[in-house]
């Protein structure tokens, strides 16, 4: 099957082409075999030849399809790269982007907000499974950034998906232009690569990473973080994500928590050997995942609305994966990506089932009592929240206790360790938060259940994944990316790694389900304006809009008189008086012009004799 690796990106690339010229013209259960249909397909063709990569014993294997320019002595070709980092990777995108498709197939069936857009949905869902696929597999950096400007352009695409709403217009934007700037500094980055090693081949350039200086390493490990803080919406390049909650649930679910946000995770992890020449720069990846985990952790206990409160949990979630790879357990780190689509995912579509019953309502505070009337989306949101919490025998408890404990080991003191631990604790509270006000205690919005078999399908496969995946233990996963530090199973601070997110379940739920009475602290001064603050999501879009939103729209403003345009008119205006001058000069007579050589000559010579 490795001889059919092509196929894997080529399928849903062909379902994109063939729902694209078709223009919305197919029945809508074509689309949704051929949308869903040719990523379960590459999903089957990624899990065969997977297997034989495996079984072969093989560290890589290469498909070289052709040369994608020839300029001078760079050639970059189009090749498909297989090793366990993009099997891993491949293997999420396809196997639970399909999921996500296959549900994708009964929540847009009949959209009331787009009656038309059925098929140009699954278009974008289908070109974004493709730049997705090529992002990760693909053997050079130039394909690799390829995939990247396309995610980017789908997301944009999908955010927007409901254009009629000016709200959702700006959502994507924001998203496009706040992620520009990681793009603009992974792109420097990468002009610094190839300066510096004549190559942008992803093999070539780490076996000749040695010859890079301390402080080149350092600017191009930083600058390629640039990139992956802009795509994984990681501080402060982060504001874009909660945004993107404007994009149909199914978005949500594919792209904004299993697959695009992760990139930047995978860009980190296969870049490793620039970061081992870097310790300054994988410090500052660790620092960032640290932060982002507390900033988003404590922004999700303010939020409402159900999708918002997911998305910030993914920030968090992210935060993790950074600050796994930048402590050195890179494989608990992509183990936790792996295990993180799974109970996203599963939220993300789990949400989008209650939101479909209840009539488009997201706001988790007129939900209530919803854990009878709708058991198949109720016992999947919980099943996806004690993942999220880390519960013991979850699959979220295997990778983020790898991750936690390896940052006690190898972090910079037990500061990682103890931010991690208080993020895992604010994560049991939130979470807690978000299942009792939405399931239990009364009804506040009577639901109707829309849902399907084939929405119900993918929930149950993505509720077994979040029990059964973690079973596939991190040590499986380190002998499968090989080379990669040992996580520890027994450590003196596993007690409080494991013990501190249930006292946060316990915790939240008293206080939320109202047992525990601390109205007098939320509603003081105090903690009326900490619940602000961290509702704004710590504020940054207001500095933001301060620091460069209104200083270009000031100068938008002022243009209304034709004050910056004036210039442009001056230097037009100096431009012709020169052109003027000098076409009086052109009086067509040859005595004339002969004059002036001869004058012109003479200067010259003056010059020439004074030097």
């Amino acid at each position: 099957m490795l001889e059919y690796l092509w196929l894997v990106p080529a399928l849903p690339l062909a379902g994109f082409f063939a729902l694209f010229v078709t223009e919305g013209k197919l029945p809508d259960k074509i689309v949704a075999v051929i949308g869903a249909g040719s990523v379960g397909l590459a999903a089957l063709v990624a899990l065969g030849a997977g297997m034989e990569f495996v079984q072969s014993g093989e560290a890589s294997y290469a498909q070289s399809l052709w040369t994608w320019m020839a300029v001078g002595n760079f050639t970059p070709s189009i090749t498909l790269y297989l090793d366990p980092l993009s099997l891993v990777m491949s293997g999420v995108i396809t196997g639970v982007g399909f999921l996500i498709h296959l549900f994708a197939t009964g929540y847009m069936w009949k959209d009331h907000q787009e009656p038309e857009g059925y098929s140009r949905f699954f278009a974008y869902m289908n070109l974004f499974v493709f730049a997705m696929l090529m992002l990760v597999l693909g053997d050079n950096l130039l394909v690799l950034f390829l995939g990247w400007e396309g995610v980017g352009l789908c997301s944009y695409l999908l955010i927007g998906f409901y254009h009629r709403d000016p709200e959702n217009g700006y959502a994507a934007r924001k998203a496009f232009v706040v992620t520009r700037v990681g793009d603009t500094l992974m792109a420097i980055g990468l002009f610094l690569l190839f300066r510096e090693l004549g190559s942008l081949d992803i093999q070539t350039a780490l076996g000749d990473a040695g010859q890079l200086d301390a402080g080149m390493a350092t600017a191009i490990g930083l600058l390629l973080l640039g990139g992956a803080v802009g795509k994984s919406a990681q501080v402060p390049l982060q504001t874009w994500l909660p945004d993107a909650m404007a994009g149909p649930t199914p978005v949500s679910a594919l792209i904004h928590a299993a697959t695009m946000v992760t990139a930047g995770v995978y860009l980190i992890a296969r870049m490793k050997g620039i970061y081992d020449l870097a310790p300054v720069a994988q410090l500052a990846v660790a620092i960032v995942g640290l932060v982002t985990l507390l900033i988003s952790s404590f922004t999700a206990l303010t939020q409402t609305d159900i999708k918002r409160i997911l998305a910030y949990s993914t920030m968090s979630q992210i935060g993790y994966m950074f600050m796994a790879l930048g402590v050195g357990a890179w494989s608990a780190g992509i183990f936790h990506l792996m295990t993180h689509a799974f109970f996203k995912a599963l939220l993300f579509l789990a949400s989008g089932s209650v939101i479909l019953a209840l009539h488009h309502e997201q706001d988790i505070f007129k939900m209530g009592g919803l854990w009878r009337k709708l058991p198949v989306p109720f016992a999947s949101m919980l099943i996806g929240s004690i993942a999220l919490v880390a519960v013991p025998l979850t699959s979220g408890f295997y990778s983020k206790d790898a991750i936690l404990l390896t940052a006690w080991e190898h972090g910079t003191g037990p500061w990682f360790w103890a931010g991690g631990v208080l993020a895992a604790f604010m994560t049991a509270l939130y979470t807690t938060r978000m299942m009792v006000v939405a399931f239990l205690g009364e009804t506040k919005t009577e639901p109707h259940d829309a849902s399907r078999i084939n929405m119900w399908g993918p929930l149950v496969v993505l509720a077994v994944l979040s029990i059964g995946g973690g079973w596939m233990t991190f040590s499986v996963l380190d002998d499968l990316l090989g080379a990669i530090d040992h996580i520890p199973h027994i450590h003196p601070a596993a007690l409080v790694t494991v013990v501190l997110p249930l006292l946060g379940i316990v915790l939240g739920y008293f206080v939320f389900s109202g047992r525990m009475n601390v109205n007098s602290l939320v509603e003081s001064s105090f903690g009326d304006a900490l619940r602000r603050f961290w509702q704004s999501g710590w504020a940054f879009d207001w500095v933001y809009y301060r620091v460069f939103v209104k200083p270009f729209l000031w100068v938008a403003r002022v243009n209304k008189g034709d004050v910056v345009d004036l210039a442009f008119r001056i230097t037009a205006a100096v431009t012709r008086g020169f052109h003027h001058v000098g076409a009086l000069t052109q009086t067509g007579r040859l005595r004339w012009y002969a004059a002036n050589m001869a004058i012109g000559l003479i200067v010259v010579l003056l010059i020439v004799a004074s030097v």
